[in-house]
């Protein structure tokens, strides 16, 4: 057996009686700044869970990730913009960078007629606009038929053309909002005109 070492000179200072392969340890308490940094550690670690995991005050890396990758397909959509592919037009409509810039259009200047619901004359009997959240359509419910809708008006009917007012894009986002309230593939219905 190794002989212990003998005990610091320092006062206060204590070792402990039991020795492991030759090494005795100091009986001391740690020191303030150790515990200080544990304590604040584990302080954090609660706040930073709640904040981040409960409570939801800051959005994930995967919601920013989300965000961010919408953005950058709406970018990508809007450089290769086929009005006649249907395909192109219910993509757009699950990205919520067209969808949300559709709805700031459709809400400037779409809402008189056809109310802050899309619901018009099936909501408010006297509104100048049809119901676009049916199935129902007056000029055919396909998404090519719904921009051709907005894009060239109906005269008749005191809807204007709004794609020389628009542009294309700003046209195909708004069509874009409409279809977010519809499922590609679901049953259309063209109605006579009224």
């Amino acid at each position: 057996m190794h002989a212990s070492p003998p005990p610091p000179d320092e006062p206060g200072i204590k070792l402990r009686e039991h020795s492991y392969d030759g090494i005795q340890e100091y009986d001391q308490r740690l020191p303030n700044w150790w515990l200080y940094t544990l304590y604040g550690a584990i302080v954090f670690w609660v706040a930073y869970w709640f904040v981040y995991m409960i409570a939801g005050l800051v959005p994930a890396d995967g919601a920013k990730i989300d965000a961010e990758m919408a953005k950058i397909a709406a970018v990508k959509m809007a450089s290769s913009l086929d009005v006649a592919n249907d395909d192109k037009f219910w993509e757009m409509s699950r990205n919520p960078v067209f969808v949300d810039a559709g709805k700031q259009t459709f809400n400037s200047l779409c809402i008189p007629c056809h109310l802050p619901s899309m619901r018009g004359k099936a909501e408010i009997p006297t509104a100048v606009g049809p119901d676009l959240t049916d199935y129902a359509w007056l000029h055919g419910g396909t998404p090519k038929e719904i921009y051709v809708t907005v894009s060239k008006g109906v005269i008749a009917k005191g809807m204007v053309a709004w794609e020389p007012v628009l542009g294309q894009k700003k046209t195909a986002e708004v069509v874009a909002y409409v279809l977010s309230r519809h499922q590609p593939g679901e049953t259309i219905t063209v109605q006579p005109p009224q």
